[in-house]
C-alpha cells in the first residue's frame, strides 16, 4: 500500500511537471485590443486615464488568472522626472487581464513602456506602450496652430492666384469674350477661368459685375455658374496630393524666380509656386496643430455628430460663410481627414455646406446691383441648393462610389492610419464628383433655370434715373486688374456715348427754336438734358480716375500700365469735349435765338455737314476704343486732317457770303464762326484720344498726303 502511494505521488509529481511546464510555455501575452497609442495621451504630469492592459492566455485562447505581469519604464524624454506606475507588478484577474495606470513624469515627450510575464523566458512574451506627454499649453498651441495655418493658407491662396492671374494677363479677357450662347464653351470657360483665379465666388462675383456691365447677359452666366463650380475642384484635387514635403521646396523656388529673376513672365510664375508653396506649408502647421486632437475625446464625439447629413450641411455652410472661401474650408475637411478624425460619411455634407456657403459671397455683390445681376446671385443659390438636394438623400451609396473609384489603404495600415491614407483623396473626389455630376445634370436645363428665375425676380418698369451714377466700375474686381480695365474701359466708352448724345442734342435748337423734350428722359427739355448729361460727365470723369489709381497700385504687367494710361488720359479730354458743348455751345442757343434770325441756307448746310463729322468721329473713337484698334485710331488722325482743311473751306465760304451782303450771314456771323470753331476743337480731343491709343501700342504712324 505504501509503494503504491509513493508511485501516485511520483506519477503526479511528474504529471505536474510536464503539463504544468507546458502551459506555462504556452501562456500568451496581448495587448488589449482597446489600447491605442492615440489614446495614452495627457498633459505632463497627468495620471493617464487609458490604463495599460494586457491579457494573459493560455492553451485554446483561454484567459488565465493569477499570473504575474511586470511592467517596465523603457525610455523616457531627457531630464523627465516623478514618473511612476500605480503598481508596477500585477496579477492577472479571472479574465486574464492584468493593468495598471500610469503617471506622467515632469517633461513632454514620448514615454516607452513593457509588459512582461515575470520569470517566463520565452522572449517573444512581451509587449510595448507607446504614452505622450503634451505640453501644457497644448490647447493655446493647437489654436495658434490652426488659426496661423489657416492664415498661411489663405495668403498662399492668394499669392497663387495673383500670380496665376498675372501670368495669364489680358488673356482673361479673351477667354471671357469668347463667352456664346453654346452653354458648353460657357461651362468650359467658366472651368478654366475659376482654375485661374482658385475661387468660383470670386468668378461669381465677376459675372454680377459684368452683368451690371452689360458686357455679358444673364442667361449666359448660367452655364459659366456651373463651369465655375467644376472649375473650384481643382484647388481640392492638389489639396489632397499631400505635397507638403515639399512645401519648403516650392518656397525656395518661388521665392528665386520672383526675386532674382527680371523676366516678368517668370516673376509671375514663381509668384504662383511660392503662393503654392506657402499654402501647402499653411497646410502642415495645421495638420500638425491637430494632432492632439485624435485623442482629445470631445471633439471626436462632435466629429462623428457631422455624419448626420443635415447638421454637416449646416456646419460647412456656416464655416464658408464666416471665412468666405469654399476652398479654404474644402482645405481645413482635408487636413481633418489626414488626421483620420473624419470618416468619409461625415465629410462629404461638409463639403455640400460648403457649396451652399460659398453662394454667400455673390450674394453680398449683387446688393445695390441691376437685376439681372441680382438673379446671377439668385442662380448660384438655386444651382447649389438643388444638387446638394440631389445627392444628400443617398450619401452612404455616393460614399461607398467614392471609396471605390479612389486608391485603397497599404495593407499593412489599419485604424487611423488607414483612414489618414485615403481619406483626403477620397474626399477631393467627392467634392469633383458632386460638382461635375450636378454641372452635367443642370447644363441642358439652363433655358429652364433662366425661366424660373425670371418668374422669382421679374422685369421692373421704372424710369431710368438721371442722377448720375457709375454703371461698371466694381470695387470686388480690383484685385484682378485685366477685369477690373475692362470695367474701366466699359465705363469709358459709356462717357464717350454720353458725350455724343450731348452733342447730337446740342445742335437741334440753333435750328428749331421751339422748347423740345430730351430724346430719352421725355420729362425733361432738351437743354435739361444735356444740363444733366454734364453733370454725370464731371462726376464719371472724378469716380473712374479714383479707380484706375487704385488699379495703377497693383502689379501691372506693361500692357495693363499703358491701358490705364490711355484711360486716364482720354477721361480728361472726354470731359473737356462735355465741357465744351455745355459752357461753351449751350450760351450760343441763347444768343441765336436773341436774334430773331436764321443762318443762311447754305451756312445751315455747313453747319450740318461739319456737325456731322463731328459726331462720326466720336463713333470712329468708340469702336478704336474697344479694342485699342491703331487702325481705327489712325483713320481717326486722317480723318481729323481733312475735316481740318473742310473747316477752312466752309470758313472762306461763309467769309464770301459775308462780302456778299448776305443779310443772314451778316447776323448770324459771330455764332456760326465760333459754333464752327468749337466743333472743330472737338475734333482736335478726338484726335489727341487717337494720337494717345496709338503711342500706347508703340505704333509709328504717318499720315500721308
Amino acid at each position: 500500500m505504501q509503494k503504491r502511494i509513493i508511485l501516485l505521488v511520483i506519477f503526479l509529481f511528474t504529471a505536474f511537471l510536464i503539463f504544468g511546464s507546458e502551459n506555462q510555455n504556452l501562456l500568451m501575452l496581448e495587448k488589449s485590443p482597446d489600447i491605442l497609442d492615440y489614446s495614452l495621451i495627457d498633459v505632463v504630469g497627468k495620471r493617464i486615464e487609458q490604463p495599460l492592459s494586457v491579457i494573459v492566455k493560455g492553451q485554446n485562447n483561454i484567459p488565465v488568472a493569477n499570473v504575474t505581469v511586470k511592467f517596465n519604464l523603457i525610455s523616457k524624454p531627457s531630464g523627465a522626472k516623478n514618473y511612476t506606475f500605480e503598481s508596477d507588478v500585477v496579477y492577472t484577474d479571472n479574465n486574464g487581464i492584468a493593468e495598471t495606470h500610469f503617471v506622467l513624469g515632469s517633461k513632454k515627450g514620448v514615454y516607452k513602456c513593457s509588459a512582461r510575464i515575470q520569470n517566463d523566458l520565452n522572449e517573444n512574451d512581451i509587449v510595448y506602450f507607446k504614452l505622450t506627454a503634451r505640453d501644457s499649453r497644448w490647447i493655446f498651441f493647437l489654436i495658434t496652430g490652426v488659426f496661423g495655418g489657416l492664415g498661411l493658407f489663405l495668403l498662399g491662396m492668394n499669392m497663387m492666384s495673383d500670380g496665376m492671374k498675372k501670368a495669364a494677363g489680358n488673356k482673361m479677357r479673351n477667354i471671357l469674350s469668347s463667352l456664346t450662347k453654346n452653354r458648353v464653351i460657357a461651362l468650359t470657360v467658366g472651368a478654366l477661368v475659376t482654375m485661374i483665379i482658385q475661387s468660383s465666388s470670386a468668378t461669381t462675383v465677376m459675372l454680377v459685375s459684368f452683368v451690371q456691365a452689360e458686357l455679358m447677359t444673364f442667361a449666359q452666366t448660367l452655364g459659366v455658374i456651373l463651369g465655375a463650380d467644376i472649375g473650384t475642384t481643382i484647388t481640392a484635387q492638389l489639396i489632397a496630393f499631400k505635397f507638403t514635403d515639399y512645401a519648403l521646396l516650392m518656397i525656395a523656388v518661388g521665392f528665386i524666380l520672383k526675386v532674382f529673376v527680371k523676366k516678368e513672365a517668370y516673376k509671375n510664375i514663381g509668384e504662383a509656386i511660392l503662393g503654392f508653396g506657402i499654402l501647402f506649408f499653411g497646410m502642415h502647421i495645421m495638420s500638425k496643430a491637430m494632432y492632439p486632437l485624435r485623442s482629445y475625446d470631445g471633439f471626436i464625439n462632435l466629429l462623428l455628430k457631422l455624419e448626420n447629413p443635415l447638421l454637416g450641411v449646416l456646419i460647412g455652410a456656416l464655416f464658408t460663410g464666416l471665412i468666405q472661401s469654399s476652398s479654404a474650408f474644402t482645405g481645413i475637411v482635408i487636413v481633418l481627414a489626414s488626421q483620420g478624425l473624419l470618416s468619409l460619411e461625415a465629410g462629404i455634407p461638409l463639403i455640400f455646406g460648403s457649396n451652399i456657403g460659398t453662394c454667400i459671397t455673390a450674394a453680398l455683390a449683387s446688393i445695390n446691383t441691376s437685376r439681372d445681376a441680382k438673379r446671377v446671385a439668385i442662380a448660384h443659390v438655386i444651382f447649389k441648393i438643388s444638387g446638394v438636394l440631389l445627392f444628400i438623400f443617398w450619401i452612404p451609396t455616393f460614399a461607398d462610389f467614392v471609396r471605390s473609384i479612389s486608391p485603397v489603404a497599404d495593407t499593412s495600415l489599419t485604424g487611423i492610419a488607414a483612414r489618414s491614407a485615403v481619406l483626403p483623396r477620397q474626399i477631393a473626389n467627392s467634392h469633383t464628383i458632386f460638382n461635375v455630376g450636378f454641372g452635367l445634370i443642370f447644363l441642358p436645363f439652363t433655358t429652364i433655370f433662366a425661366k424660373l428665375i425670371f418668374k422669382i425676380l421679374p422685369m421692373k418698369k421704372y424710369e431710368s434715373g438721371t442722377k448720375p451714377r457709375v454703371m461698371h466700375l466694381d470695387e470686388k474686381v480690383i484685385e484682378t486688374p485685366s477685369l477690373a480695365i475692362e470695367l474701366s474701359k466699359s465705363e469709358v466708352l459709356r462717357m464717350m456715348k454720353i458725350v455724343k448724345r450731348m452733342l447730337n442734342a446740342a445742335i437741334k435748337p440753333f435750328f428749331d427754336e421751339k422748347e423740345q423734350s430730351d430724346a430719352i428722359y421725355p420729362n425733361i427739355s432738351l437743354l435739361e438734358g444735356i444740363r444733366m448729361r454734364e453733370n454725370k460727365i464731371d462726376y464719371l470723369e472724378e469716380k473712374i480716375l479714383k479707380y484706375l489709381i487704385k488699379i495703377q497700385r497693383k502689379d501691372l504687367n506693361n500692357e495693363q500700365a499703358k491701358e490705364v494710361y490711355v484711360m486716364m488720359s482720354s477721361v480728361n479730354d472726354i470731359e473737356s469735349i462735355g465741357d465744351i458743348i455745355d459752357k461753351n455751345v449751350i450760351p450760343l442757343i441763347k444768343k441765336k435765338h436773341n436774334l430773331k434770325t436764321d443762318f443762311s441756307d447754305a451756312g445751315k448746310e455747313e453747319i450740318i455737314r461739319y456737325h456731322t463729322k463731328a459726331a462720326k468721329q466720336i463713333s470712329r473713337l468708340e469702336e478704336a476704343y474697344k479694342e485699342l484698334n491703331t487702325t481705327e485710331a489712325a483713320k481717326i488722325l486722317k480723318k481729323e486732317e481733312k475735316y481740318t482743311k473742310l473747316e477752312s473751306e466752309y470758313r472762306n465760304s461763309h467769309l464770301q457770303r459775308i462780302s456778299r451782303e448776305l443779310t443772314e450771314s451778316i447776323a448770324t456771323h459771330a455764332i456760326h464762326m465760333e459754333l464752327m470753331d468749337l466743333m472743330k476743337q472737338i475734333n482736335v480731343y478726338t484726335s489727341n484720344i487717337a494720337k494717345t491709343i496709338i503711342s500706347s501700342v508703340n505704333v509709328k504712324y504717318e499720315i500721308k498726303k
